[in-house]
């Protein structure tokens, strides 16, 4: 309700002119008791027919005044309401969209829905009450303070009794809202899979699988239909039993001064105003107001990360001996029959660390960091985030990936920079870190953080740039890197790990496709198939073939980082290196391979031009057959 109460404060002129319409729309309920009275006692009962016609006239102007208030009523409530469901929809969509929430479907389709009309259902019937019981009980006192003592303990009773419910009500309703969400769950994964569903024969199990689901959530609305009873009583005791009070106690009350018109006005008071107005709270507040509750605490973010003089502060105070990264016996296939992309990995990544992984080319590198984030589900073992498990809205507050494919949107660059952001970011923090990235000057270049991006009129490394910052202004101290800088030249992509590498509290992985990232690492995972290497670059050089193939197949003289002279990287001289081939000497255009003797080469040759004639044995610089290749 924290939601509420922030949105209440924003908006507070809002408040105050719908608290005056409803006092002008409510004022109706006081003169009709009143007026009634005064037409039986000083009008109709007394001999004078036009007195009794004039307060029965003023009745009715009322009633016209308080309709006038009623229509301004319904445009308070639309300005209170409809900023809230645009508030709810922007956090359902981003929770979806990062953290691939299968519950998002109904929390987009039917929470956010229920959150919106039940919030104008709750401020409707909530203002109503009170104003109209106010009303009320002013004109009881102003007829015969003895009406009071017949009317209001009943009164009190019923609504003790209705608020009582509310929380029992509330988590019924909760367990409902969950069940559905299952079954949302349930259906999406299904329904793309019914022609599998169909050629596997498995429609048995499926329609079965469905089925618990169907039942659980039939379970937990008949328990909440259940609650019913106890809002039914809490009604006849509050809006009800006064009635038969007054009637009962009718004779005491005339014979100690109270006009029969005054009994008659007590009794509209009653009928005409406090019973619909706490039908109107039972059944509005008593479904309306728990299934709100349940509805903003389910799909709230929780508290935003704090921020100390501008300093980036993690979610979640994490211990400075818990590891960043524990996987343990991780395997992942994408299928059941399929075999293992990863299998049984055991990897611990202190905090702080600097992680490049490696590998050829659908080795699973990709899916490694997608396992890492909670995208994907593995088949067994287990992956934990600063002593988190995963999935977890936990350890997802902790991590931040970026792809291959940076996603911008169109919007403001601010908008797009601060979009993992869930409190406003100062001017100064977010120019300081486009700088500390690189992207200033495309900042500048554009207009500014106001300016507008129109995502296809940016460069695919303008986009990677754009989603790096974004991650930069982050919370998360856990960053992936997937390929995310494949668009960037090597001093760019070296800017951009640097900024992260000083950037307080950070443990970054990389998915590498430059030697420079893995010479930059503290550490180097190498994936090769179910077989995994790991350690500092001279030690895999020493053990690992692969990485020596990949070293070489990279570069033979790799760049160091600025300031610093090339690196040459020793690889040992009977795995060389096939990059770059011998110069470009043949007239027909076809070049021999460098160093053939490489596994699983076959006398591959290069083309580097167009080749107009069939290739003989004597085109090769050995001389051989060119071996069908």
């Amino acid at each position: 309700m924290k939601e509420l109460t922030l949105l209440l404060r924003e908006r507070w002129r809002v408040v105050v002119r719908l608290a005056a319409w409803s006092v002008l729309e409510t004022g109706q309920t006081f003169l009709l008791g009143y007026a009634l009275a005064r037409a039986l006692d000083e009008g109709f009962l007394s001999g004078r027919a036009g007195v009794g016609l004039g307060w029965l006239g003023v009745a009715g102007a009322a009633v016209v005044v308080g309709a006038f208030g009623t229509g301004r009523v319904y445009g308070g409530v639309a300005a209170l309401v409809e900023p809230l469901r645009d508030r709810l929809v922007r956090r359902v969509v981003d929770r979806g969209v990062r953290e691939a929430d299968g519950g998002a479907l109904s929390g987009l389709t039917q929470q956010v829905e229920i959150a919106r009309d039940t919030f104008a259902g709750l401020v409707m019937v909530s203002r109503s009450f009170v104003f109209t019981t106010v009303g009320a009980l002013v004109g009881l006192f102003s007829l015969a303070p003895l009406l009071l003592l017949v009317v209001a303990p009943p009164l009190a009773a019923g609504v003790a009794l209705f608020v009582a419910t509310l929380r029992p009500l509330a988590r019924r309703q909760e367990e409902f809202l969950v069940a559905d969400e299952r079954l949302a769950a349930h259906l999406g994964a299904v329904c793309p899979g019914l022609r599998d569903i169909t050629a596997a024969g498995a429609e048995e199990h499926v329609a079965a699988d469905a089925g618990q689901r169907i039942d659980a959530e039939v379970r937990a609305a008949r328990s909440l239909a259940h609650r019913g009873v106890l809002r039914v009583a809490a009604l006849a005791v509050g809006g009800q039993l006064p009635i038969v009070l007054l009637l009962a106690a009718a004779p005491w009350l005339l014979a100690r001064g109270v006009s029969a018109g005054a009994l008659v006005g007590a009794l509209a008071y009653v009928t005409q105003s406090l019973l619909p107005a706490l039908q109107n709270l039972v059944h509005g507040l008593g479904t309306s107001g728990s299934r709100l509750a349940v509805v903003l605490r389910r799909l709230g973010p929780g508290e935003p990360p704090p921020t100390i003089a501008g300093t980036r502060v993690p979610p979640t105070a994490v211990p400075s001996d818990t590891p960043a990264l524990v996987l343990s016996s991780l395997t992942f296939a994408y299928g059941p029959a399929s075999d293992p992309v990863i299998k049984d990995l055991d990897l611990t990544v202190p905090r702080g660390t600097r992680l490049a992984v490696v590998g050829p080319s659908g080795i699973g590198k990709s899916t490694l960091t997608g396992l890492i984030a909670g995208l994907l589900e593995p088949r067994h073992g287990t992956v934990r985030l600063c002593g988190h498990p995963v999935p977890g809205h936990t350890a997802s507050a902790l991590r931040v990936l970026i792809p291959q494919e940076a996603y911008v949107f169109g919007g403001t660059f601010e908008e797009n920079l601060t979009h993992l952001r869930p409190d406003p970011v100062p001017g100064a923090e977010l120019l300081a870190a486009a700088e500390a990235i690189g992207l200033a000057t495309l900042l500048e270049r554009l207009g500014g953080p106001s300016a507008r991006l129109d995502p296809a009129a940016l460069s695919a490394g303008e986009r990677q740039l754009i989603a790096l910052t974004r991650a930069y202004l982050s919370y998360a101290s856990v960053v992936l890197l997937d390929e995310a800088t494949c668009h960037l030249d090597p001093e760019a992509e070296e800017r951009a790990e640097r900024a992260f590498a000083e950037r307080p509290g950070t443990t970054l992985v990389v998915v590498a496709h430059r030697i420079s990232s893995a010479l930059r690492a503290d550490r180097v995972l190498v994936m090769d198939g179910r077989r995994t290497e790991y350690g500092d670059h001279d030690e895999l050089l020493r053990r690992s073939a692969l990485y020596r193939d990949l070293v070489g197949t990279w570069s033979p003289t790799t760049p160091a980082p600025s300031g610093a002279a090339s690196v040459p990287v020793p690889v040992p001289a009977r795995r060389p290196s096939s990059d770059p081939a011998l110069p470009l000497r043949y007239p027909d255009g076809v070049d021999p391979v460098a160093c053939p003797g490489l596994p699983r080469d076959g006398g591959h040759v290069v083309a580097h031009g167009a080749v107009g004639q069939m290739e003989t044995s004597g085109d090769l610089r050995d001389g051989g057959a060119p071996g069908g290749e």
